[in-house]
């Protein structure tokens, strides 16, 4: 892991966001994903330099793409927002989860 990668990663192991699981290096289909809350449907992408390149910015605009039509939802952060506002990243995750919360119960009462 990089150290962005693990920084995010001990702030949402061991269920620390909500009880929700995250898993690392998950495969979904063809694609490897640096971490994913199944029960959200929830990935989350730590993403270094090299992602701000056009040739892997097609990438994961095609990756993502692919992975919302299964329904999962994709976060990406780059390692410059998570060494340097790590406070407002792991918000954000908590945030999509409320919203998820929120979606499910509104789902339920219908």
């Amino acid at each position: 892991m990089t150290e962005a990668e693990s920084l995010v990663w001990s702030k949402i192991r061991r269920r620390q966001i909500d009880g929700i699981q995250f898993y690392r290096q998950r495969v979904i289909s063809t694609f490897i994903v640096d971490f994913y809350a199944p029960t959200v449907k929830l990935v989350l992408e730590i993403d270094g330099s090299q992602h701000l390149e056009v040739e892997y910015l097609e990438q994961d605009k095609c990756r993502d793409a692919f992975l919302n039509n299964l329904g999962i939802m994709v976060l990406r952060f780059d390692n410059h927002q998570v060494m340097f506002q790590l406070g407002s990243v792991i918000d954000r995750i908590y945030d999509v989860i409320e919203d998820f919360g929120r979606e499910k119960c509104h789902f339920r009462r219908s």
